[in-house]
């Protein structure tokens, strides 16, 4: 097995942890009714959309979601959180380096022997969901069920959700389309963002991702009886119908969202190890963006 199809599998004993230490990095995460701002960089930008959006949606207060390199410096915030796999990345090291001594700061991050250690005024480490792999999996997931834990948004049926994505097969003939397009609502609309990213990343698939509402305006008009259209979450009504008039491939899942991503991740590495690819080795990528010349 590839490092990444390890890591894949390992997601429900890594949720089940993640929400075990959730009260624990209560007092370093978000109040309620704090003005909030996450950051990231790929994978983690998308999983700061999804956590604003279920924050804000909570009602727990103004959030707000950034790549770490397009934070909009003159806004105010009572917080800002930091999302890092590497705690390496460079735009997110030198935002929490303009950010000290202003706005308080937390990151979120894998390994505990790097920059973002120093950087941030408290760091949340979740060393258990690190990974060799190129390829982020686990650690997203892991970072977004403890945020979700921390908002009391997480239960235990996101996990044997998680379980049934692992076991059941994937809808078939899904690895032999030409192209993807991925669909969310509210919080599953960073979940679409990452789906896309992935399928990018692992396989070098053709995807696009939109908010459902959006799909119509314009990007449906590529769907063919070689595409396929994945709904994180409730569709909305009459897309479906709509979508199979095209002849392209609807897929959509009762499962947890969250859940439902990891079904895209198995897909991401299936395509490619039936091309003869190596899923750990994506082409132009690094483990950790670090420009030079910061």
């Amino acid at each position: 097995m590839s490092f990444v199809e390890i890591e894949i599998a390992s997601q429900p004993e890594c949720w089940r942890r993640a929400a075990e230490l959730a009260p624990s990095h209560a007092a370093a995460l978000p109040a309620p009714g704090e003005r909030v701002a996450v950051v990231g960089c790929g994978t983690s930008f998308y999983m700061a959309q999804a956590y604003a959006s279920l924050r804000e949606e909570s009602g727990q207060g103004e959030t707000d979601a950034f790549a770490a390199s397009e934070f909009p410096t003159r806004r105010r915030y009572d917080r800002v959180v930091a999302l890092t796999r590497s705690g390496t990345t460079t735009e997110v090291l030198e935002l929490l380096g303009r950010l000290s001594g202003t706005t308080p700061t937390v990151a979120i991050t894998a390994d505990p022997e790097t920059p973002v250690m120093t950087a941030a005024d408290a760091v949340v480490v979740l060393d258990f969901a690190d990974e060799q792999s190129v390829v982020q999996t686990r650690f997203a997931t892991t970072l977004l069920t403890l945020l979700r834990a921390h908002l009391g948004l997480h239960t235990d049926a996101a996990v044997r959700d998680a379980e049934r994505a692992l076991a059941e097969p994937l809808p078939e003939g899904l690895v032999d389309c030409a192209q993807f397009t991925f669909l969310g609502r509210g919080w599953t609309t960073g979940l679409a963002n990452e789906a896309a990213l992935k399928m990018k990343e692992a396989s070098l698939s053709w995807t696009e991702s939109y908010a459902a509402m959006e799909y119509r305006h314009g990007p449906i008009s590529i769907a063919t009886d070689t595409t396929a259209t994945w709904m994180f979450g409730g569709a909305p009504e009459g897309l479906r119908e709509q979508l199979l008039e095209t002849g392209a491939r609807w897929v959509e899942s009762d499962l947890d969202p969250l859940a439902d991503l990891v079904r895209v991740q198995r897909l991401a590495v299936a395509r490619p190890t039936a091309r003869g690819l190596d899923p750990d080795a994506p082409r132009h990528l690094t483990r950790s963006v670090v420009l030079a010349d910061a």
